[in-house]
C-alpha cells in the first residue's frame, strides 16, 4: 500500500468539509490551488466535483454519484507498468484504483456523524474503525445515545 495514494484519495475526499462548511471545489481557483500544492495539473473543476461525489458515494457517503469517465493510461516503465494521468482527477482515480487492486479500498471510509462526514483511512487490524476520531465524533455519538436512553 502506498501512503501517497491513501493521502491523495483521502485529501481529495476531504476537499468538502461539512463541519467547517467549506468546499475547495466551489471555484476553479480553489481547485487549482489544491492541485498545485500536490504538483498536479488541475483540469476542470466540474470534473473534480463529479469525481469527488462519485468517490464519496463509493466509500459510503450519502451522495448520489454521477456517471464518471476519467482518462488514465498504463505506461510501461523500466520498473513495470504504471497508471499515468493527465490531471489531478486522473491521479486521484489512479490512486483509488491502486488501493482497490491492493485490497485496501475498503479501508477508506466516511465518518457517519452527520455534522462531520470526514473521510479517513481505517488502519485498524480488523478494519472495524467507524469514526474519524473516537475522541471527538465517537464520544459525541456515545454521549447523544446515553442522553437519549436517560430521557
Amino acid at each position: 500500500m502506498s501512503s501517497a495514494d491513501v493521502s491523495l484519495v483521502v485529501d481529495f475526499l476531504n476537499t468538502l468539509d461539512v463541519e467547517d462548511d467549506t468546499d475547495v471545489l466551489t471555484n476553479a481557483a480553489g481547485w487549482r490551488g489544491w492541485s498545485h500544492e500536490r504538483g498536479l495539473e488541475a483540469g476542470p473543476v466540474s470534473a473534480a466535483r463529479i469525481a469527488r461525489a462519485a468517490l464519496r458515494a463509493a466509500v459510503g457517503d450519502t451522495l448520489r454519484p454521477s456517471p464518471l469517465t476519467v482518462p488514465v493510461t498504463v505506461q510501461l516503465a523500466p520498473d513495470g507498468p504504471a497508471l499515468v494521468a493527465r490531471d489531478a482527477v486522473g491521479a486521484v482515480m489512479a490512486a483509488a484504483a491502486r488501493l482497490a487492486v491492493l485490497g485496501q479500498w475498503s479501508r477508506v471510509k466516511i465518518c457517519p456523524a452527520d455534522d462531520c462526514r470526514w473521510a479517513f483511512y481505517d488502519e485498524s487490524r480488523n478494519r472495524s474503525r467507524t469514526w474519524c476520531s473516537m475522541r471527538v465524533c465517537g464520544n459525541r455519538e456515545k454521549a447523544r445515545s446515553w442522553r437519549q436512553r436517560q430521557a
